[in-house]
């Protein structure tokens, strides 16, 4: 039986899912496409994700590989397992890997977005899929702000305790905050992320624009590696996993 590595990209709207990760008694991304993937390929089907993103988070692009012994083509595959899926949760394209290729492990780097709608009320056709934040943001200090956050960097103040890791230190190579329509992006790209890093350099963003940090004060805050100095970890209804990057056939999947 010969086991071919099949590498996925997905997209879903995570607000009716307890995030990716698959759990015993929550419906989660991850255990929603094996179910299917099992279903589909006639075996038991383990899925590898390129990340955990949290409950109520969604992903534009993702990158999920599993093995299979199933002889369905990787062309016609998203034809055929989208007929199992809900419709929150699509497979975009697939592609055949490399046996040593790791949907997390050869993530090279990601891009998270935060988007933000500045007003008091909120639009019910964008619920779970903005933060409706109540304030006039101030942009040029956030983006003076978040520039100290571009580089390789200890990231401790801005991560909420939850999964272990070696080390704390991540590459961040750009943040940009730009306006699109109503609509305010926060797009953050790096070499890796802690758990709710993203939101919580959102939310510290936000305490400058509020007035509560200073653009000034963010190397001595990052410096401080203390999680009560920094700014709150925004919703998730706000947060999509936007870009990724690979090499070889599963990298031009993703272009």
């Amino acid at each position: 039986m010969v086991m071919k590595n099949i590498a996925l990209r997905i997209s879903y709207e995570g607000s009716k899912y307890h995030g990716w990760q698959v759990q015993k008694s929550e419906v989660t991304v991850a255990g929603t496409l094996e179910a299917a993937l099992s279903q589909l390929c006639g075996h038991t089907v383990k899925v590898n994700g390129c990340g955990r993103t949290d409950a109520g988070v969604h992903a534009e692009k993702y990158c999920v590989n599993y093995k299979t012994s199933s002889a369905i083509p990787a062309d016609r595959l998203p034809y055929a397992i989208n007929t199992y899926l809900p419709s929150d949760i699509a497979v975009q394209s697939a592609v055949y890997a490399e046996d040593s290729f790791d949907a997390n492990i050869s993530c090279i780097k990601k891009e998270y977005t935060y988007r933000i709608i500045s007003a008091r009320l909120h639009d019910p056709f964008l619920s779970n899929r903005v933060y409706f934040y109540p304030h006039e943001l101030d942009l040029e200090a956030m983006r003076a702000a978040a520039a100290h956050f571009v580089g390789t960097h200890d990231f401790a103040a801005v991560r909420s305790v939850g999964t272990e890791t070696k080390t704390t230190v991540r590459t961040v190579h750009w943040y940009e905050i730009e306006q699109v329509g109503q609509t305010v992006e926060l797009r953050v790209c790096a070499n890796g992320f802690l758990y709710n890093m993203a939101r919580a350099m959102a939310g510290t963003l936000l305490y400058v624009s509020e007035g509560k940090i200073s653009p000034d004060d963010l190397p001595s805050l990052l410096a401080s590696k203390d999680r009560s100095s920094a700014g709150p970890t925004v919703p998730p209804d706000g947060l999509y996993l936007t870009r990724l990057w690979y090499d070889g056939d599963v990298g031009k999947m993703f272009e």
